[in-house]
């Protein structure tokens, strides 16, 4: 039996964060639906934020000129059973800092992961964000985007919390949707499916 790891990475960089709390708000309610996934697994989760271990990349060119933090955190997103990526909307796109983080994966590893996209900006001008840039970055990945994206703007927060009930639903409905496709890439149920083909 393995445990299904849930990491969230934040692209904001200051704290607190709307990005953040997004990302915090979809890892916990990914976690609650996974919870009682067939087979036993435990759900561990874990946040990466860039606001505190960003400086961890900065100057690194190549994988091996990393540190043990910013090595062990591009593991930790290789190795999840589920991905959530998050960037406030800056230039157009999302952080640099971001991008940057992903420049150190893998080309291979997150081939069939699934991947949760998220974004916030200061208004709903931004929202298309998640198709024009997050899908290309990790459909060059191969990875498994899940089909509802999660954007949010400003309004939808009260003191750095989710406080909206449209942002709730729009959570709700990509968890929803998502949980399922992430049950279907756990080992047991791969094998299931291989055994039966």
């Amino acid at each position: 039996m393995s445990n299904i790891s849930l990491v969230a990475v934040s692209g904001s960089l200051h704290a607190p964060s709307k990005t953040t709390a997004l990302s915090r708000e979809l890892l916990e309610r990914f976690a609650e639906a996974l919870a009682g996934s067939p087979g036993g697994h435990e759900v561990d989760t874990r946040l990466i934020e860039l606001s505190e271990i960003g400086r961890e990349f900065s100057g690194a060119l190549t994988r091996d000129e990393l540190g043990p933090v910013a090595e062990e955190a591009v593991r930790a997103i290789e190795q999840s059973t589920l991905l959530i990526v998050a960037s406030p909307v800056y230039r157009a796109s999302f952080t640099g800092l971001f991008k940057h983080v992903f420049d150190f994966v893998g080309q291979y590893a997150l081939i069939d992961k699934p991947v949760q996209l998220a974004a916030t900006g200061g208004s709903n001008r931004h929202a298309l964000i998640i198709e024009h840039q997050f899908r290309p970055l990790f459909s060059f990945f191969q990875a498994l985007t899940l089909p509802i994206g999660v954007y949010a703007s400003d309004g939808d927060f009260v003191d750095y919390r989710v406080a909206s009930e449209q942002l709730h639903e729009r959570i709700g409905q990509a968890v929803q949707r998502g949980a399922p496709v992430v049950r279907g890439t756990l080992p047991d149920r791969v094998s299931e499916y291989v055994s039966n083909w």
